[in-house]
């Protein structure tokens, strides 16, 4: 009966202190952890495992690249018509790294946002059932390479705005995360955006430094997900001053060459790197 007593407090007090989250000590322990770093060439790979209850009152797992702005490495985009693992996407261009990209239909296997690669569109903003010119929420982001730079915009609500955009490699995904450094507004009536999920992000640094993220999620009591409120924070307390959100859930993958998928992927709903999500296309560090 006591230890029963003593347990209920135990979790009235937990539930109570993680009614009201302190996102200061949050942000310390993100940037004071002391992450597993690899340096290789060109880019750095940094993660680190937050244990059950450290970040966001949750375990997450978190995964980073960082590539200097004078990195002889640059980005592309690879796309394939037929859904495809990140890892096969990377190893076919001989990729450095590789995350999964934007958001697909997973029956169909095309693009549901804006895509060009070398000057060709493989893929545009998808109509809503009953809004067919304005943009839905999750391609409220444009993310374009320059000289294998990313530059990141918010287009207008119209959207076939990209076709006026002069780039050849143009990806769009979103929302939008962080702006001039300052945390984008995001809405509160969507599960997409309100619980947590696996997630996928790419930001910039005032530095020019590009930031590849990706957090694990959907593993109970060792890597939670993040919403996308919790996700804008993780980014600007990596010192990015804009980020853009990519696609996510069973998606979120991060490949390293000669190492393999490093994160741990859900779609097999097991803790492993075996879970790849077949993709319609991924951003590659080559």
């Amino acid at each position: 009966m006591r230890k029963t007593l003593i347990l209920l407090i135990l979790t009235v007090w937990s539930v109570a202190a993680c009614s009201q989250i302190d996102y200061s000590n949050d942000s310390l322990r993100v940037t004071n952890a002391e992450w597993s770093i690899d340096s290789m060439d060109g880019f750095t790979l940094k993660r680190y495992h937050f244990g059950e209850g450290e970040l966001f009152c949750s375990a997450q797992h978190l995964f980073v690249l960082e590539i200097p702005k004078d990195s002889p490495r640059r980005l592309a985009f690879a796309y394939d018509s037929v859904l495809t693992e990140v890892s096969t996407l990377a190893e076919r261009s001989e990729a450095y790294a590789a995350i999964n990209g934007s958001f697909f239909d997973m029956e169909l296997g095309n693009p549901i946002c804006y895509l060009r690669i070398d000057g060709t569109q493989l893929g545009e903003n998808t109509p809503g059932k009953e809004d067919s010119v304005n943009r839905k929420y999750y391609q409220y982001a444009t993310l374009a390479l320059r000289r294998g730079r990313p530059c990141l915009s918010v287009p207008d609500s119209n959207r076939f705005s990209e076709d006026e955009m002069k780039e050849k490699n143009i990806m769009t995904a979103g929302p939008m995360l962080l702006r001039e450094g300052a945390l984008v507004p995001q809405r509160d009536d969507r599960t997409f955006v309100t619980k947590r999920h696996n997630r996928t992000a790419l930001g910039v640094r005032p530095d020019g430094t590009t930031i590849l993220v990706v957090a694990d999620g959907r593993f109970k009591h060792k890597a939670e997900g993040l919403s996308l409120m919790e996700l804008e924070r993780v980014m600007r307390w990596l010192g990015c001053t804009e980020a853009i959100n990519l696609d996510g859930g069973g998606s979120s993958t991060m490949y390293i060459k000669d190492s393999g998928v490093v994160n741990y992927p859900s779609d097999n709903n097991r803790h492993d790197h075996e879970g790849q999500r077949p993709i319609s296309n991924a951003i590659l560090l080559l």
